[in-house]
């Protein structure tokens, strides 16, 4: 995939989404939260996934995270990048965010059970940057890593597990199934 005009595009209003509207920064930590977006999309593209499927990665978490006075809608990304991407977008987006934590994360693990694959493989990089950033942080922070979380560190990591099984249960053939495997098992070895 070349860097084209559309992911750049993207790259743009994922900045001005999260980082020149709000200064969004990762949980606990000060690094910017754009880093993300960007992993999410340098994932898809080097299996070589689609334009959109890139984009869409870029994009996915902008109507989740925008704040009120800049929110991103649906009608937005569509007439910026098209139907396509912002199917893709909203196929990952947590639909209610004011449900309680339990709630949103076993209504979003059902919710895998429909995605296409260009939609599993937006949810595999954006699983696959988390998790990552997750065992480097406790490799590097112990149980303090845990404490910036809506849930418990045994929740937290039970959930991870239950989407990345959802997500290998929906097509055996993803491109970063070898990934999300390997995480999941990085993953079950820490001590609950």
């Amino acid at each position: 995939m070349h860097y084209t005009v559309k992911i750049q595009k993207a790259i743009r209003f994922a900045i001005k989404t999260h980082e020149i509207y709000q200064k969004q920064i990762r949980k606990g930590k000060g690094i910017a939260y754009i880093t993300h977006p960007l992993i999410v999309g340098i994932i898809l593209a080097n299996i070589s996934a689609s334009e959109d499927v890139i984009v869409a990665g870029i994009l996915h978490d902008t109507i989740e995270d925008s704040i009120q006075e800049k929110k991103v809608t649906k009608e937005m990304l569509s007439k910026r990048f098209g139907e396509n991407v912002m199917k893709l977008v909203l196929s990952v987006t947590e639909q209610n965010r004011e449900l309680p934590w339990e709630e949103r994360k076993k209504e979003a693990l059902e919710h895998i059970k429909d995605f296409s694959h260009d939609s599993l493989l937006v949810k595999s990089a954006d699983v696959i940057s988390n998790v990552s950033e997750l065992i480097d942080d406790y490799g590097r922070d112990g149980e303090q890593a845990f404490l910036h979380f809506h849930a418990s560190k045994e929740k937290t990591i039970i959930q991870q597990l239950k989407v990345i099984d959802a997500i290998l249960k929906q097509w055996d053939e993803n491109p970063l199934a070898k990934n999300l495997t390997s995480l999941a098992k990085s993953l079950s070895e820490i001590k609950l």
